[in-house]
């Protein structure tokens, strides 16, 4: 029983702080770029993959601190599970396409999909790379 109300510690913990990132970055984005495309929710959700793309490779190598529950229900169930967000991407996507900008919604789509499996895997290789390391 402990395990678990230590997991859940460790997730909500992790949801907080990626949640607030999601505000800061996001709104920081759109800030600077505009709101015209929802440039802020698909910065988040790149970083995101190529972040998780990195913790899985270190946790793939069954040694580290990503290879333990704690580490990894903070940084990856709790942090990156709350500031990537499909919901906010799905929404964006379907309002462009509802005010009639399909090519916008079209390009929502394969940026954040066919990018985010690219930066992912960049992720993965780097986090192998690191994993190598001394």
């Amino acid at each position: 029983m402990i395990e678990v109300v230590t997991g859940l510690l460790f997730v909500a913990l992790g949801s907080a702080l990626g949640g607030m990132a999601r505000f800061f970055v996001s709104g920081w984005v759109a800030r600077r770029i505009g709101e015209t495309f929802p440039w802020g929710t698909l910065i988040v959700n790149l970083s995101g993959a190529f972040v998780i793309g990195v913790f899985g490779a270190l946790a793939s190598t069954g040694r580290g601190w990503f290879a333990t529950p704690g580490p990894w229900l903070f940084a990856v169930t709790g942090f990156l599970g709350c500031y990537t967000t499909v919901s906010s991407f799905s929404l964006q996507t379907l309002t462009l396409a509802r005010q009639g900008e399909a090519l916008r919604a079209a390009c929502n789509v394969m940026f954040t999909l066919v990018l985010g499996l690219v930066v992912v895997a960049l992720g993965y290789a780097s986090g192998r790379w690191w994993s190598v390391l001394p």
